[in-house]
């Protein structure tokens, strides 16, 4: 059995807090907030607390805070020499008080509440100071049916730039396109094979071969309809940064806008 303490009540904590549950192998000793009216609903399931200072001996502590807090916890922890990680995709691995024995444990995900979410389909990005501490993280991937994966803080970081653009870029693109049939009263629902297919298809094949549409084929004709028909300035903007992106990775001249330029 593998001893956790989860430290913070955020998505990431929810969905991990719940697969450890889950697990059969992990047993969480204790959930920390300090605002604890945050985790009333679990208390019949784990011991809950607000305290630092009552924080019980476990084999590591997860930390699962906003980015920004993660440094000033770690401080705060009234132990040394613990294995303590934090869930961030961007905070350096010294950020942690080196007081204790340090690393990552990044599930490389898309995590909302209220959704369901299977850990088979999370990669978890692992990273820690002594090799021996390694082991205890592969270990614990492994229980809640995770891969992982060994990389260092600066991959780590370029991973998840990449997947800002990945989720968080292209979940607004998808924004923008429901905006365009909301205004013309048709059914976003529609294009969510389109959406499926695409998802599918960069599994086979690279993002380079997966390519299509008006801009690879340098169909200007209908690259200036939808700059005309696109109402609101800073989508035409978007489409024509698109645009030029896809082109230009693509050999193909690019199209200078078709609206006039404010001086």
């Amino acid at each position: 059995m593998i001893s956790v303490i989860i430290l913070g009540a955020g998505n990431v904590a929810t969905h991990l807090f719940n697969a450890f549950d889950n697990s059969g192998t992990i047993t969480v000793n204790q959930w920390f907030n300090r605002n604890i009216g945050s985790l009333q609903s679990y208390k019949n399931r784990v011991e809950i607390t607000d305290d630092l200072s009552q924080l019980k001996e476990a084999d590591l502590y997860i930390i699962a805070v906003s980015d920004d807090a993660v440094a000033n916890l770690s401080v705060k922890l009234p132990f040394e020499n613990r294995l303590v990680v934090h869930t961030s995709g961007t905070v350096n691995i010294h950020d942690l008080d080196k007081k204790n024995r340090r690393g990552v444990f990044y599930p490389l995900q898309t995590f909302s509440k209220s959704a369901t979410l299977d850990f088979a389909n999370v990669p978890i990005c692992i990273e820690a100071i002594d090799k021996s501490d390694l082991k205890i993280l592969k270990a614990l991937s492994k229980a809640i049916g995770s891969k992982s994966h060994k990389v260092n803080t600066n991959q780590r970081k370029s991973l998840h730039l990449a997947a800002v653009f990945v989720n968080n870029f292209t979940n607004q693109l998808y924004r923008i396109a429901h905006e365009i049939t909301e205004d013309e009263g048709v059914e976003f629902d529609i294009l969510k094979p389109l959406i499926m297919e695409t998802a599918i298809k960069v599994q086979e094949l690279s993002p380079y071969m997966a390519q299509t549409g008006p801009a690879k084929r340098n169909d200007k004709k209908t690259i200036k309809k939808h700059l005309e028909l696109l109402k609101n300035e800073q989508h035409k903007a978007i489409y024509e940064l698109l645009t030029a992106s896809i082109q230009k990775t693509h050999g193909v001249s690019t199209v200078p806008p078709i609206r006039s330029k404010k001086k």
